[in-house]
C-alpha cells in the first residue's frame, strides 16, 4: 500500500499556502493534504482491484474532484474530495485530466517504483459525474486534539450521511490523518508574524493526544450492507509532523492502528476494494 508513504513524502516539501503565500508543510486552510490522501487511495484501489482497472480501461467509470453530492431526503449539498462514478454525459474521453496529471497538479511526490506502477495502469480520467460508485473524504487532526475530535467526527459523519442519502449503493470511504508529534507550529497561531519573529509552538502530550483523536474516529458509524448508513471503510494514518521543516515521519507503532485493526489503512483499502468488486461487478 502506497498512500501513507506518498502522503508523508508529499508533505515533506513546504509549499506556499494561505493568503500570505508563506510556505508551510501543512496548512489547515489548504486542501493539499486531502487531495494527496485521496489521490493515493485511488492509486492503491487501482492497484488492488482488477475490476476497477477493467472499468477504467473500458471507459465505464470516471473520476470527479470536489464533487457536490445532494441529499435527496433533506435537500442538502456537500462537496466530496474525490469520487469514482459512472460517466454522466457523452464527452470526448481525451479531454478530462488524467490521474497522473492530477497528481502533478496536486504536488503528489512519487518514488521511481510508484511512477512505473502508475505508467502500467490504464489511463483514468476526470469526467462528468453520473451515478457515484465510491466517494472519498479526507480529514486531518494536527493540533488541539481534544477540541478537534468532535469537529473531526461531525465533519466525517456528515459526509457518509450525504453519500448514502444520495445513493445507498455508493461506497463511502474516509481517510484520517492524525498527528502524533509532541510539538506543532500552527500556521493560524503564527499568522502575520514578521519573518524574523520566533514561532509560537504548540505542545502535545503524546500518545494521549493522538489517542483522543483516534477515539473520535472509532465512534463513526460503519455499515456491512447497503440497507444501513455508515462508512464502508475508514483508514487512519498517523504522522509525526512538527511543521517547521523537520522530516515528516510515518508512525507505525501504537497509537497508529495495527495490522488487523479495521482502521488500519491497509485493512480499509482491502475491504473497500473487495466491496467494489462484489457490488459493481455487473456494471
Amino acid at each position: 500500500m502506497h498512500a501513507p508513504t506518498i502522503l508523508v513524502r508529499s508533505l515533506q516539501r513546504a509549499r506556499p499556502r494561505g493568503k500570505s503565500g508563506e510556505a508551510w508543510q501543512y496548512h489547515s486552510r489548504s486542501d493539499h493534504h486531502s487531495k494527496v490522501a485521496c489521490w493515493g487511495t485511488l492509486f492503491d484501489l487501482l492497484l488492488t482491484s482488477g475490476l476497477l482497472r477493467d472499468h477504467v480501461r473500458e471507459g465505464k467509470v470516471v473520476f470527479g474532484v470536489n464533487h457536490p453530492m445532494y441529499d435527496f431526503v433533506n435537500n442538502k449539498r456537500k462537496k466530496l474530495d474525490l469520487v469514482i462514478a459512472r460517466p454522466g454525459a457523452e464527452e470526448d474521453p481525451a479531454e478530462g485530466r488524467t490521474v497522473a496529471e492530477l497528481g502533478e497538479l496536486w504536488g503528489v511526490e512519487l518514488s521511481n517504483e510508484e511512477r512505473h506502477l502508475l505508467e502500467d495502469l490504464p489511463v483514468g480520467r476526470e469526467g462528468s459525474v453520473g451515478s457515484v460508485l465510491v466517494a472519498m473524504e479526507a480529514k486531518a487532526c494536527m493540533t488541539e486534539h481534544s477540541k478537534a475530535g468532535p469537529r473531526l467526527y461531525d465533519e466525517l459523519n456528515s459526509s457518509h450521511q450525504m453519500v448514502h442519502a444520495a445513493s445507498n449503493q455508493a461506497l463511502a470511504v474516509g481517510f484520517v490523518m492524525i498527528n502524533a508529534a509532541t510539538q506543532f507550529v500552527s500556521p493560524d497561531r503564527n499568522r502575520n508574524l514578521p519573518s524574523e519573529a520566533p514561532r509560537a509552538v504548540s505542545t502535545h502530550k503524546q500518545p494521549h493526544a493522538a489517542e483522543v483523536a483516534l477515539r473520535a474516529v472509532e465512534q463513526l458509524p460503519r455499515r456491512s450492507d447497503t440497507s444501513a448508513r455508515g462508512y464502508d471503510g475508514v483508514g487512519v494514518v498517523v504522522v509525526d509532523l512538527v511543521n517547521d521543516g523537520r522530516t515528516v515521519k510515518l508512525v507505525t507503532d501504537p497509537p497508529a492502528p495495527q495490522p488487523g485493526d479495521i482502521f488500519q489503512y491497509e485493512s480499509m483499502l482491502r475491504r473497500v476494494a473487495g466491496e467494489y468488486d462484489s457490488t459493481f461487478r455487473r456494471i
